[in-house]
């Protein structure tokens, strides 16, 4: 049974930190396939990524992969593997396009991360300028955000994967891109992230980061890579900003 104390406890007090993070930001940008959607809930990455093996083989070039990579199951570490081999050369634009083509198939079975779009919606209420920072394909984030009704809640703010796969997160590249279009300084913003990678980006474009981890090993993982402020739920930042505003009349 939980006490009365435990259920009338400020959500900041279970979390330190997160109120720092939360209620003074004036941007917030959004890593997609995890803090937003599972892009891969309902056709698996380890799939696509086979697949792509496989179409490498194809080509008889499977040998630019070694053979830990050739059985990993992220398809974005097959594609910057055979980025950094074939730099910009017509095999990696193919591959990039057929990842791209993968993932938008994706799209259609993806499942929204809980209390995502309803948090979407209280900051975009609340007047805070959303953005996308992702290496996943631009077009893949608008289909997603169309079909949830939250494009609007971004657009035009959406930073994806473009063909200089030298700038992919952990390259704070597109970070800087939101910032630069929004014109908001890097502290005044937030990122909401559920990998190293983007807590690096982060850090290197001068950006406050709230680790977003969806079970306790992810968590472990963000925390060792030096995250402050983790939560294995979006619900507890939707109820701060829920009490902020029902503090300030907001």
């Amino acid at each position: 049974m939980t006490s009365d104390t435990e259920q009338t406890e400020p959500v900041a007090g279970r979390h330190p930190g997160l109120r720092e993070l939360v209620v003074g930001a004036r941007v917030v940008l959004w890593d997609f396939d995890g803090p937003i959607c599972r892009l891969f809930a309902g056709y698996s990455a380890d799939r696509v990524a086979g697949e792509l093996v496989d179409w490498l083989e194809g080509q008889g070039l499977k040998g630019l992969l070694t053979r830990e990579e050739q059985v990993h199951p992220d398809p974005h570490v097959l594609l910057g593997a055979v980025n950094r081999r074939r730099h910009r050369s017509d095999l990696v634009a193919d591959f990039e396009e057929r990842l791209t083509r993968e993932e938008l198939r994706a799209v259609a079975t993806a499942w929204p991360t809980a209390y995502a779009d309803a948090l979407i919606r209280t900051w975009s209420a609340l007047g805070v300028g959303l953005a996308v920072t992702t290496n996943n394909a631009p077009r893949v984030v608008g289909e997603y955000l169309a079909g949830r009704h939250l494009l609007d809640c971004f657009a035009p703010h959406i930073y994806g994967r473009t063909r200089d796969l030298h700038l992919l997160k952990p390259d704070p590249y597109c970070l800087n891109r939101a910032l630069s279009a929004m014109g908001v300084a890097p502290d005044r913003a937030l990122m909401v992230g559920d990998s190293p990678s983007d807590l690096t980006a982060a850090r290197r474009a001068g950006v406050p980061f709230l680790g977003y981890a969806g079970g306790e090993q992810k968590a472990k993982a963000l925390r060792q890579a030096g995250a402050d402020t983790v939560v294995e739920s979006l619900e507890p930042v939707l109820k701060l900003l829920w009490e902020n505003a029902a503090h300030t009349g907001a």
